[in-house]
């Protein structure tokens, strides 16, 4: 006896969002939050290629 309904049930669709109309003032800041991302990712490709920041990571005692 087998069904024809095996494995997991697949999730219903939802509605797609309406889009939404913007304002000058929100224009503006999405363009600002896009830019500072933009910048950090920079940062943080540049950060990659030099490596750590004190040159040898972390300092270890000798034996006491």
């Amino acid at each position: 006896m087998s069904s024809k309904q095996g494995g997991k049930a697949k999730p219903l669709k939802q509605p797609k969002a309406d889009k939404k109309e913007y304002d000058e003032t929100d224009l503006a800041n999405i363009q600002k939050k896009r830019d500072e991302e933009k910048a950090l990712k920079e940062l943080r490709a540049k950060a990659s290629q030099k490596g750590s920041f004190g040159g040898s990571g972390l300092k270890k005692s000798g034996k006491k």
